[in-house]
């Protein structure tokens, strides 16, 4: 690699701000001369100018802007809106208790997420940028979009492509994105077998398939050890943290769906507990 060249890749690795700037053009004049100066500082600048750009906004407001869009591209991913996937987006939005002024923001979040030409990786590529070392957070955005594709009990050929591509776009492995859906898959089973358990109170009913959803919810089998679970308990917990999901970005307006997975995955610890007698 020649003088000039190497300078220009230095210039690359310039982080935001003038000081970026300024590095990458000295670094550049003192590897590359004049033209290295030249190379590195302009590297240095467009580097500056695309972060400044994408997270120009705060985390909480790209986590809300982003939530609501990616809901909406979710929910038109079968050509049209059900209306089970509707009600799911007034739900959040009632559980959220948003004031008239942040529910049309989010309508209008959701009804450009639903628009033909809408670019998913122009709104998750900031988000990214902001959320990369604060894994949580990204957890629970997903967890979100899960909810949606999942809303109608099903998800589609077309809405496991999206969240595909959310978690390529958000540095999930697939892994990771495995563990994430079935929880949410055994979450969605959890609410519906706790439904139909109420509804039948003081009659026979089968608990078994509320405890395999119990499980799930902690993402562990049922063979797992009491270390194990409790180990997978307190991971949740602590990752689901309402105040500590704030700390790190989470809008303010989200704090109650924090507090809800709290409960559910509190619920179930309970659930399996007393199941195995534990004190």
């Amino acid at each position: 690699m020649n003088h000039e060249a190497w300078g220009q890749t230095l210039g690359q690795r310039v982080k935001v701000g003038k000081t970026g700037i300024l590095l990458g053009a000295f670094i550049g004049l003192f590897s590359g001369g004049w033209v290295g100066l030249i190379l590195g500082g302009l590297t240095g600048y467009f580097i500056e100018r695309f972060l400044r750009k994408a997270t120009r906004l705060a985390p909480q407001q790209l986590f809300f802007r982003a939530t609501f869009c990616v809901m909406g591209k979710i929910a038109k991913a079968d050509g049209r809106v059900t209306e089970t996937e509707i009600e799911f987006a007034r739900e959040v939005m009632a559980r959220m208790n948003l004031n008239e002024a942040a529910k049309r923001r989010a309508i209008e979040y959701f009804n450009e997420g639903k628009q033909a030409d809408f670019d998913l990786a122009k709104v998750l590529r900031p988000l990214e940028l902001v959320l990369r070392t604060r894994f949580p957070l990204r957890v629970m955005f997903l967890e979100l979009q899960l909810q949606v594709a999942l809303a109608d009990g099903e998800m589609s050929a077309a809405e496991l492509k999206i969240i595909e591509e959310i978690c390529h776009l958000l540095r999930f492995s697939p892994l990771e994105m495995q563990q994430v859906a079935a929880r949410i898959r055994a979450a969605h089973a959890y609410a519906q077998h706790h439904y139909e358990w109420h509804q039948q109170a003081g009659a026979a009913f089968d608990e078994r398939p509320l405890l395999q959803d119990a499980y799930g919810i902690l993402g562990v089998n049922e063979q797992a050890s009491e270390a194990e679970v409790k180990k997978a308990w307190r991971r949740l917990m602590s990752q689901h943290h309402p105040d500590k999901l704030v700390a790190k970005g989470l809008p303010q307006e989200m704090l109650e769906l924090a507090k809800e997975k709290t409960q559910e995955i509190q619920s179930a610890y309970e659930r399996i507990r007393k199941a195995r007698g534990w004190r």
